[in-house]
C-alpha cells in the first residue's frame, strides 16, 4: 500500500528499529526490493535520486513505481530524493510521489528554512511528506559542487521548528556512495542535535557506514537510512558476471532476471540490520 513517511516514521524514532530507504533505478530493482518488504513484513521506502528524475521524469518514475506501491501487502512510501528545485518537487507531487524530499542544504539558513517551508505547506495540502537536510553531506563521486558542512546542533533545532518539515537529515560524518564503509561517525554531535530536535532523523549514505555504528544509530531517532550504493554494486557486479559468463546471450531480461535475487538478497540483510 502507497504512504508516506509519516505514516511509518514516528514509530521508528521512538523505538530501537528504522526504515530502510532503498535508492531504485529501474523497474526490476525496485521489484526486488518490495519482494523482499513482503518477504521480511516490513515497511520500506523506494526512493528516486536526481539522476533518476532526470533520466525518467518524475511523471514516469511516479507511473512505474506507484503500481508497485499500491499493490504491495506492506508500507511503501514513494520518495523523491534530493531536489534542489521548487518545480520538480510540485511536479513529482502532481505525479504521485508520497513523499518529497527539498534539499536546501546549499542555502543560507533563512533561505533553507523559507524555501523548505513553502514545500512544505503545498505538499502537506496534498498529503505528501516532506524531508530537509540540515548541514552539507558531501559526496564520494560525482556531485563535486556538495559541500561538506557537520550539522549545527542549534540551526537544526531552529529548521525543525520553523520549517514545518516532517523529518532531517544530518550531516555527522556519512558521506554519499562510498564503496566501503570508512565513514566515522560523530555520535556526540547526533547526541546534541537530538537534544534540541524532536522530528524524526536521517543518515544518508549508509553503505559507507559499518554495520556495528547503524547497529548504534538505528537505537536512536534516527529512523530512516538511504541506502543506493551496496544495491547498486550488488545488481551490477552479479549482472557483469552473468553476462561474461554467457556472451552468446543478449536479452535483457533473461539477465536482469538472474542479477534481480541478488538486489533482494541485499535488501533483506539490510531489513535485518535495521530491524
Amino acid at each position: 500500500m502507497l504512504v508516506n513517511l509519516n505514516d511509518v516514521l514516528p514509530e521508528a524514532a521512538d523505538s530501537d528499529y528504522a526504515v530502510p530507504c532503498f535508492n531504485i533505478f529501474g523497474y526490476e530493482d525496485a521489484r526486488a526490493i518490495v519482494d523482499a518488504a513482503e518477504e521480511v513484513k516490513k515497511p520500506v521506502i523506494l526512493a528516486c535520486n536526481k539522476d533518476v528524475i532526470d533520466f525518467y521524469g518524475p511523471v514516469i518514475a511516479a507511473a512505474m513505481f506507484n503500481e508497485l506501491a499500491k499493490n504491495s501487502s506492506q508500507k511503501v512510501v514513494l520518495h523523491l530524493d534530493h531536489t534542489y528545485e521548487e518545480r520538480i518537487v510540485y511536479q513529482a507531487i502532481k505525479a504521485g510521489f508520497s513523499s518529497v524530499m527539498f534539499d536546501g542544504s546549499q542555502l543560507s539558513l533563512a533561505d533553507n528554512i523559507v524555501r523548505t517551508k513553502k514545500v512544505a505547506e503545498v505538499a502537506h495540502a496534498c498529503g505528501v511528506s516532506v524531508e530537509g537536510e540540515i548541514g552539507s553531506v558531501p559526496y564520494q563521486e560525482g556531485r563535486d559542487h556538495i559541500k561538506t558542512i557537520d550539522t549545527s546542533p542549534y540551526e537544526a533545532q531552529q529548521y525543525a521548528q520553523q520549517s514545518d518539515l516532517d523529518c532531517i537529515a544530518l550531516s555527522i560524518g556519512n558521506v554519499h556512495r562510498l564503496t566501503e564503509p570508512t565513514s566515522i561517525i560523530d555520535f556526540e554531535l547526533l547526541k546534541q542535535v537530538e537534544a534540541l530536535v524532536s522530528k524524526p532523523l536521517v543518515i544518508h549514505g549508509t553503505s559507507g557506514i559499518r554495520d556495528e555504528d547503524i547497529l548504534k544509530l538505528k537505537k536512536t531517532r534516527v529512523s530512516k537510512f538511504n541506502i543506493g550504493t551496496s544495491l547498486r554494486q550488488a545488481l551490477g557486479h552479479n549482472l557483469r558476471d552473468y553476462m561474461n559468463a554467457e556472451t552468446a546471450k543478449f536479452d535483457r531480461l533473461y539477465f536482469m532476471k538472474k542479477a534481480m535475487p541478488h538486489v533482494r538478497e541485499e535488501a533483506i540483510r539490510c531489513f535485518k540490520l535495521l530491524s
